[in-house]
């Protein structure tokens, strides 16, 4: 009888590079983005104990930036003197700035081209699409800011989803949807889902939520499928926000009388049909006002305003201010190079 062979030795898995990761702060960027996505790196080094990520600051000229709750984070390097580096993420700024600085689109540029991996947080995604870096690819970002980047670059894919991972561009959308895109890229880095679970154990953390997880809770998720009326006549006054639809003609595309769309508004809304679409249109208005360079008289006909002076009165009542006023305080200059301002957050 012939021996029993030996059995092979298990083979030791390569030891897995570390990574070394840059974050661009663009003044108003948004904390919990940037926080949240640092986090997770941090606490993935913990796990395995060894430095398997590292991660350094940069903005424009090396200079401190304020975050958008007006914290102030002392950068590591300059643009033109950050070192190699795996990945750089944009953290995105709230609202985006109607101009962003040439040389920082270039710099991005120049990374793309030497192969670096490239990723927007926030509204990073803005950032890497006006520099031209975002064609062809699947992206996303905060679903506040979704109509403006298909607005302004109307051929690229934006996505609705939390994060997205389409080859060399990880983007994702503010709040903590970081932490998840960091989870992500933590398993593809180990190989195994353990990092990223003792990650989110560390942080208590419920769950790691996958690319498949939408943003934002849609109202059908919010009222059960028992509304169904309710939710498709706020899509269609969502959908019809620069040519609003009366009251009567919503009652009529979903076949209810006025009274009950009246009443379901204020059963399950606590507001009635007309001062919840007029919430919408000056939502949206705020946002065009903040991130775009729209005159004010384009963003009152956008948003289905007859005049300016009407705008400017429904705007002040709601807002407690007028749109040239709060325009003129997140636009401090009219320096046409001028990036960075104070931001004012959507409420």
């Amino acid at each position: 009888m012939d021996a029993p062979s030996a059995q092979a030795a298990p083979q030791a898995r390569p030891p897995i590079s570390s990574q070394h990761y840059g974050f661009l702060l663009v003044p108003g960027f948004t904390l919990i983005g940037f926080s949240s996505a640092v986090e997770p790196l941090r606490m993935a080094n913990m796990a395995i104990d060894r430095p398997l990520f590292q991660w350094s600051t940069i903005s424009l000229d090396g200079a401190p930036v304020q975050a958008s709750n007006g914290v102030i984070i002392q950068a590591d390097h300059a643009l033109d003197q950050a070192p190699a580096l795996d990945a750089i993420f944009v953290c995105g700024s709230n609202p985006i700035p109607p101009r962003i600085e040439p040389h920082c689109l270039n710099w991005l540029r120049l990374r793309a081209r030497q192969g670096t991996v490239l990723g927007g947080i926030c509204t990073g995604s803005y950032w890497l699409a006006r520099a031209g870096l975002l064609n062809g690819y699947r992206c996303t970002l905060h679903w506040e800011d979704t109509e403006r980047l298909l607005t302004d670059f109307p051929e690229i894919i934006v996505s609705k989803r939390i994060y997205e991972i389409d080859r060399d561009r990880y983007t994702c959308s503010g709040g903590i949807a970081p932490v998840d895109l960091m989870a992500a890229l933590i398993d593809l880095r180990t190989g195994s889902h353990e990092t990223a679970a003792r990650v989110s154990e560390l942080m208590v953390c419920e769950r790691i939520r996958s690319t498949q997880d939408p943003q934002r809770i849609p109202l059908r998720q919010q009222l059960g499928t028992s509304q169904p009326k309710l939710t498709e006549v706020v899509t269609l006054m969502e959908n019809n926000l620069e040519e609003p639809i009366s009251k009567e003609e919503l009652a009529q595309f979903i076949q209810v009388s006025v009274r009950q769309l009246e009443r379901l508004f204020q059963e399950h809304l606590k507001s009635t049909p007309s001062a919840y679409y007029l919430e919408l249109r000056l939502r949206r208005a705020r946002q065009l006002l903040l991130g775009s360079e729209q005159s004010i008289i384009d963003v009152a006909a956008a948003c289905g305003f007859v005049s300016v002076t009407h705008f400017t009165h429904r705007y002040r009542d709601y807002f407690g201010t007028t749109p040239g006023r709060e325009r003129r305080i997140v636009q401090p200059t009219n320096d046409p190079a001028a990036t960075g301002r104070p931001s004012a957050q959507v409420p």
